[in-house]
């Protein structure tokens, strides 16, 4: 314990800055990996057969490959497609390294993400969707404001469980130099040469910011049900 309290004052700034990269790469990546994740949900049911083709074969070449060679491959991959992001430190954060990671694990949540939306699309009462027909409204208003809104209600745990998987797979972006949690933990275990005390800390640290984002959503998802049963 006595080790513990000792790491912590001392490297304080260094897992603080980590936790707030940490939180950084996990809502950006939450944010994006919702909007594709949507997106990629119509287009695996659209019925443009090369849309749906292209869904169907992202979302298996993505669940089928490891998370820490996604990484790897957009990392190095970027810059040989001409994309070159400007290394600017900022906070002592590299923002080319950050903005790579953040593109890694969006294009890997989306898939997921894909997934579970399109699962609650398909859970949707059919006859929700014929009575917005039969008031004449259009299939895309139809999928927007009726559908997808009923399908968020149902996914809404399961999307819980991918964003707290999200944050704890943040931690695969150190291997890229990305100055986040894992990464403070083993730049402090190479400083201390204290080799279990930063990884307690960390993964205490990594605890609470999922408890507090557990908490959040359950007081997301008891309102949505409120919500429900009063309709």
């Amino acid at each position: 314990m006595a080790a513990l309290w000792k790491i912590l004052v001392k490297y304080k700034m260094l897992l603080i800055g980590g936790a707030k990269v940490t939180i950084i790469v996990s809502v950006m990546t939450i944010i994006l990996g919702m909007i594709f994740g949507i997106l990629m949900a119509f287009m695996k049911m659209s019925k443009v057969r090369l849309l749906r083709y292209f869904a169907t074969a992202y979302v298996e070449f993505i669940r089928g490959t490891p998370v820490l060679v996604q990484i790897s491959i957009v990392f190095y991959g970027l810059p040989m497609l001409g994309i070159d992001v400007p290394s600017i430190i900022i906070g002592g954060t590299d923002i080319s390294r950050l903005v790579s990671g953040i593109v890694a694990l969006t294009i890997n949540s989306t898939a997921y993400i894909c997934e579970i939306v399109r699962g609650g699309i398909l859970a949707v009462d059919r006859g929700q969707t014929e009575g917005a027909m039969a008031l004449g409204m259009g299939n895309t208003r139809i999928l927007l404001c009726i559908v997808l809104p009923q399908a968020m209600k149902s996914i809404l745990p399961s999307l819980s469980n991918e964003f707290i998987t999200i944050i704890k797979t943040s931690s695969q972006v150190s291997v890229i130099g990305i100055g986040e949690l894992m990464y403070a933990a083993e730049t402090i275990r190479g400083i201390s040469f204290q080799p279990m005390a930063p990884l307690i800390l960390v993964a205490l640290i990594y605890f609470l910011i999922t408890s507090v984002f557990s908490f959040g959503l359950s007081k997301i998802e008891k309102r949505m049900a409120r919500t429900t049963r009063h309709a």
